[in-house]
């Protein structure tokens, strides 16, 4: 099989950002070659100047969604970072459980969810530390990706040994997995409280069903857009998120978009609560519809 030239570089490149605003910055070739050469091999084609053409092509469209799919970056473990999910724990999820007392209703959001392993850790942390909130409020979580192929396997609640041995405790495995051959398969308590479904972060229409939210996981996914498209995300997000809501970002990420977030730090993570598009009032009155969101010492 032949190395994929400029030309058709340039051409995939354009066909995965129209469809999904990732950026392929020239020396992603590499990159390229690894996750679509499987395709090439499965349709019988001897180069990716064919690949293109037949992407091009009027009866294209399923290839073309192939593609994009296998270029949607997956990379993710259980309780990733560590960090995020103390903060969670120890302020994000007592404060929102609080704010929530009247309503009794906690629903979040994992954008770009990948093959699982985030939903079903906040699951978890749910389920290990705030038993109470799952018995006595009506709690959802949300679950999108561009891959529906990742988010089958997501939804599956199947993991290889490898995949459990990464971030997993060993406590959480035994609690919350059973064996199934040679994988593991997450127990119904979990599956139960999430709702995966197919999402492209640039396509209003997927946008329009997101519903509001009370906190939003969009880890490590904005590296992988242009400025503009970040700015875009990051304001639909805001006309999303509650008030007293909050954004977690991954570690190297913040907003850049036309509408106010304000930065709270936790030891060594940020969250961003939205503040309002229009915003007459002085700091106070903001301060005063979240004070449970103090960062902690």
């Amino acid at each position: 099989m032949s190395e994929i030239g400029a030309d058709e570089f340039c051409r995939l490149s354009r066909i995965v950002c129209d469809e999904s605003a990732i950026v392929l910055e020239a020396g992603k070739e590499y990159l390229v070659e690894a996750r679509i050469g499987p395709i090439l091999r499965r349709e019988g084609l001897g180069s990716y100047g064919e690949l293109v053409a037949r992407i091009e092509a009027r009866d294209g469209a399923a290839l073309r969604a192939a593609v994009v799919d296998a270029m949607t970056t997956n990379e993710t473990s259980f309780f990733r970072d560590g960090h995020p999910w103390e903060a969670l724990r120890e302020h994000l999820l007592p404060a929102l459980a609080e704010a929530r007392r009247s309503t009794r209703r906690l629903t979040f959001w994992c954008a770009a969810a990948s093959s699982g392993q985030e939903p079903y850790s906040l699951a978890m942390l749910l389920h290990e530390h705030f038993a109470h909130v799952l018995a006595t409020y009506e709690v959802r979580i949300l679950a999108t990706d561009l891959s529906p192929s990742t988010l089958e396997r997501a939804e599956s609640g199947r993991f290889s040994q490898l995949e459990v041995n990464r971030g997993l405790p060993a406590t959480h495995l035994m609690r919350y997995f059973s064996r199934v051959g040679t994988e593991w398969k997450v127990a119904d308590s979990l599956r139960s409280l999430i709702e995966f479904r197919v999402g492209n972060l640039i396509d209003a229409g997927d946008w329009a069903r997101v519903p509001t939210v009370d906190a939003v996981f969009m880890r490590n996914v904005l590296i992988y857009f242009d400025t503009a498209t970040r700015g875009e995300i990051v304001d639909r997000v805001h006309a999303r998120l509650r008030p007293d809501g909050f954004l977690l970002l991954g570690s190297a990420e913040t907003t850049v978009g036309a509408c106010a977030y304000e930065r709270v730090q936790f030891q060594r993570t940020s969250v961003f609560v939205p503040l309002p598009a229009v915003n007459p009032e002085p700091p106070r009155r903001v301060e005063a519809t979240r004070p449970a969101l103090a960062p902690g010492r």
